[in-house]
């Protein structure tokens, strides 16, 4: 179930991810929130200094590692503008955390590729349950996905074919 508190913090999500765009990344934004309603971490991509392993919630799996207990992890929200990519998933799976919501789905994001002809990732696109075992997991929100579509085109800039 999507809460009120989740739309609003995926609506931080989606800050985040114009802020990467903004900065010339892929647009995806996400943050952690502990199991008491505190925004602990976010981030967004930052891929385009060459390493394609800084994705935001990569990042927060590391701070997490480094700043919670095992406790406070499982308890933890990541919201996320969009669904984790399986390296993310894995890092969140093997650090412990909680929940996760995000606002568009790995599948939305391979078809609005596909619609925009940007060649695949080299890394399959799988949902966060074929990767984390037991994952909790909520989304995608549509009104929202929407916006994340936009992001995506202004980075591929393409224009989608009628």
């Amino acid at each position: 179930m999507i809460s009120d508190t989740d739309i609003h913090h995926l609506h931080r999500c989606i800050e985040l991810a114009e802020m990467a765009l903004d900065e010339g990344d892929q647009p995806f934004g996400s943050l952690l929130v502990s199991g008491e309603g505190e925004v602990l971490f976010e981030d967004h991509n930052r891929i385009s200094s060459g390493d394609r392993t800084r994705h935001p919630e990569f990042a927060i799996a590391r701070w997490a590692a480094k700043n919670m207990t095992p406790a406070e992890r499982k308890s933890a929200t990541v919201y996320t503008s969009g669904e984790h990519c399986p390296m993310c998933a894995a890092a969140h799976g093997w650090v412990g955390l909680g929940r996760i919501v995000y606002a568009s789905s790995s599948e939305q994001l391979v078809e609005w590729l596909n619609m925009l002809g940007v060649e695949q990732s080299p890394v399959k696109n799988l949902p966060v349950q074929e990767v984390i075992r037991d994952a909790q997991v909520d989304g995608p929100v549509p009104e929202l996905a929407e916006q994340v579509f936009e992001l995506q085109r202004r980075y591929h800039g393409k224009q989608v074919q009628a």
